[in-house]
């Protein structure tokens, strides 16, 4: 049996925002940007209790080459990204999220 994986819709529209932010600049940009994302979703997707613990119950998986972290809650049946942060603003801006 395999553990749903869902967004915050927050964290949708952060996702979002980054890489049209990085699109401005350039497209490769936007597009690495993307693809490391991607590849942060998958290694939580294969070992979602890798990442560093933030709390008991939320861990973040640092973005490599970008200054973003992937903040996600797991539980039995779920993987729930709460936030694609990044990590120079608003420190903990996404702690009440569930």
């Amino acid at each position: 049996m395999s553990v749903r994986l869902t967004f915050h819709p927050n964290a949708e529209g952060e996702l979002d925002e980054a890489a049209q932010y990085y699109g401005r600049e350039n497209l490769a940009l936007k597009r690495a940007f993307l693809d490391e994302m991607r590849r942060c979703v998958q290694t939580i997707r294969q070992n979602p209790t890798a990442a560093s613990p933030l709390t008991e119950q939320v861990r973040r998986l640092l973005a490599r080459r970008f200054p973003y972290g992937v903040i996600y809650s797991v539980t039995s049946s779920e993987i729930r990204i709460l936030a694609i942060a990044h990590l120079k603003r608003r420190p903990l801006y996404w702690a009440g999220r569930q």
